[in-house]
């Protein structure tokens, strides 16, 4: 006997895996089934429909809405009107059947009107094509003939589930619909049936276009936008990357993506990418998440760096300005406040795009629904006109009160979101341990390490590469250094915060210390600190966002200890660099502290590469036994570890202490000999 969960689960993550057929989080599907209701032992009607905000492509059943046939259906007798779409979606959650399951989205009335078990509403590019081409209707029954019906556009809600179910009951013959300005709607009377009436669907809009469009359809390539190299496009993007986010952080912080995807470039080079872009997105789902209309930069894709500085600059005050009178055009009295004014995506011809979010993961999937977007447009141009809902419309949805209420249900963002960090010698030990505390607190974390492998494995515990990524860095190498920081840059759109924990010790009385030893000692901590530090406040001051700068030192900054004269001076260096870069960076709202360890013996790389061995012998116990050692000697008696250094790190760039810089934390369980003094 068929499941309809089941099977509804199944069909959902098939078509979501396709991204030819809906975008990320994009549509929803449902199925009716019966059930035995546990109250009253008699059979009851359910509608089982993705909820708000899942993605079929991973839908589980967790992700359901479950709602009561009866009840829902009832609703239309009820049914004041469209100026009561808003209360009709309240009204969902009295139809509810059981506990849990997610909340109904917009969409469920449509799903639960049509008369039929099985029912897919979908954002295909293709298919959003014919929904934004300006003869639609007519292309529509062109590809179909009555098989797809054309509903011209409307705000989803109760209304639009009653003329889909009319279109149905009116159209026995019809598949599905084609929803003016948003997407495609197929239903069937099997999981199966309707599956395979949505690809119809989409496959015949792909056919048509690939078969009757034209095959230039954003018109002739200009030269001056066509792509740079490789190498040089990236030089290009990194370089731009914190000057742009900073200016889509005008209002509150975002990370950054990156893309130079083929069709993105393809898009940018061409003579009607301008006015297209201008008109913006159409589909909800994408300018929800694009805003109303991307930045556009139109100088030469070779242009020099400060020329399109100074031209982003200009560009983003006019979006600005653009985007308030777009807002004071539309809003009403009961409308909630503009959300910020800054461009969620920026378009530089030659170089790429560049997309914007509160984290990664929001960025990423602005950039990725402006592509759908972009294979929109190219496909409405392609057949006829590319030509989007009315921007009153798109403002309706961009500031709907069920969208406002959806805005407010997300979580407290943790108290490091927004915030890019790059912690160097991150593979092991304290900068691992530090980079799973920032993690942990909001932070996108970048793990430079001189093993890029282990960088990478370090990574990847602690997530996916929209919260960590590990690459190499080598910090006595002003190239790598450079790399590592375009890397960041390319990944989150900058660097907010830097850990200087990079580090090794060699224990040798003076006479035994070579000049090797010293300058070893020196290029990886005091001329790698430099380096790093350098490099970091370039990009934090092209940002003009502030940042935190934090040196992982020594309690041997301030203690004389024996035969460490390498390691001991080195720190001191480090030190005093703090002293100094607070002194000089403050002007720019960058903070510049420093955390001074002791006796960090557990899970340190340092200690386990032959510096535990040293120690002990110089202190006469067992190298096993020197963490208890260090203990010992301290006021609190306790081993100090990895995690209690992060926890210092935390405290410094957290939300707490703001006016605080030029400082050291000791962290050392109460070491006199590690004073301040």
């Amino acid at each position: 006997m068929s499941n309809p969960v089941a099977d509804l689960i199944a069909r959902s993550n098939r078509l979501g895996a396709d991204k030819r057929n809906t975008n990320f989080a994009g549509g929803n599907t449902s199925a009716k089934g019966t059930e035995t209701d546990p109250v009253t032992g008699a059979d009851v009607d359910l509608l089982w429909v993705k909820g708000s905000g899942g993605d079929l492509g991973t839908l589980k059943a967790a992700g359901l809405a479950v709602l009561r046939l009866d009840r829902l259906r009832a609703m239309v007798d009820t049914y004041p009107g469209i100026e009561a779409e808003d209360e009709m979606v309240a009204r969902f959650d009295y139809c509810l059947h059981g506990r849990g399951g997610a909340a109904p989205s917009i969409d469920t009335a449509m799903h639960g009107l049509v008369d039929a078990d099985h029912v897919d509403h979908l954002h295909p590019d293709s298919g959003i094509a014919f929904a934004t081409a300006a003869d639609g209707p007519a292309l529509t029954k062109e590809c179909f003939a009555d098989r797809v019906v054309w509903v011209p556009w409307r705000r989803p809600g109760f209304q639009l589930g009653l003329d889909i179910a009319e279109i149905k009951r009116a159209n026995p013959q019809a598949i599905g619909c084609i929803l003016g300005g948003h997407g495609i709607t197929a239903w069937g009377d099997t999981a199966a049936e309707c599956e395979a009436n949505s690809l119809e669907i989409i496959r015949g809009c792909e056919t048509f276009i690939a078969e009757r469009g034209k095959t230039e359809p954003f018109g002739a390539r200009v030269a001056k936008w066509a792509p740079l190299e490789d190498a040089a496009r990236l030089e290009r993007a990194a370089a731009l990357a914190p000057v742009v986010r900073g200016l889509a952080s005008t209002d509150r912080r975002q990370v950054g993506h990156f893309c130079d995807d083929d069709a993105v470039l393809e898009f940018l080079s061409t003579e009607k990418m301008p006015d297209l872009a201008a008109l913006g997105t159409s589909c909800p789902d994408h300018f929800l998440r694009t805003k109303v209309r991307p930045l556009v930069v139109e100088t030469a894709a070779d242009a020099p760096l400060e020329e399109v500085v100074e031209h982003l600059k200009e560009r983003h005050a006019a979006y600005r300005e653009d985007y308030r009178a777009y807002y004071e055009r539309h809003a009403e009295p009961d409308s909630p406040a503009m959300r910020g004014a800054d461009p969620a995506i920026v378009l530089v011809p030659g170089v790429g795009m560049f997309s914007f979010g509160a984290d990664k993961k929001t960025a990423r999937v602005a950039g990725e629904f402006y592509i759908n977007a972009v294979n929109v447009m190219r496909g409405a141009e392609a057949l006829s006109s590319y030509k989007p809902i009315d921007e009153s419309e798109k403002f309706r949805i961009e500031y709907w009160a069920l969208e406002e209420a959806k805005l407010k249900r997300l979580p407290e963002p943790k108290p490091l979101a927004g915030r890019v960090a790059l912690i160097t010698g991150a593979a092991s030990g304290i900068g691992k341990a530090t980079a799973a505390r920032l993690a942990g607190e909001g932070a996108c974390v970048v793990i430079a390490d001189l093993d890029e492998a282990k960088a990478i494995e370090a990574a990847a515990e602690i997530g996916s590469a929209d919260v960590a990524i590990g690459l190499a860095a080598n910090v006595t190498d002003e190239a790598a250094i450079e790399t590592a920081m375009a890397k960041a840059a390319l990944a989150f759109g900058g660097v907010d915060l830097v850990v200087n924990n990079a580090g090794l010790s060699q224990s040798k009385p003076l006479v035994e210390t070579t000049a090797a030893d010293w300058d070893l000692q020196h290029d990886v901590m005091a001329k790698g600190s430099f380096l790093v530090s350098r490099e970091a406040a370039k990009l934090m001051i092209a940002q003009r966002m502030g940042g935190d700068i934090v040196y992982i030192v020594s309690k041997n900054a301030v203690f004389a200890g024996p035969k460490n004269i390498a390691y001991s001076a080195t720190k001191a260096d480090q030190a005093h660099q703090v002293r100094l870069l607070a002194a000089e960076l403050g002007e720019h709202g960058i903070r510049v502290n420093g955390v001074n360890p002791d006796g960090v013996v557990r899970g340190s790389g340092i200690f386990a590469g032959g510096w535990g061995a040293k120690r002990a012998a110089v202190y006469g116990v067992k190298e096993e036994e020197l963490g208890k050692y260090y203990a010992g000697r301290t006021l609190l008696r306790r081993e100090v570890l990895p995690e209690s250094v992060a926890d210092a790190v935390y405290a410094l760039v957290g939300p707490d202490l703001g006016l605080t810089t030029g400082v050291h934390i000791p962290v050392d369980s109460g070491n006199p000999q590690g004073f301040l003094r």
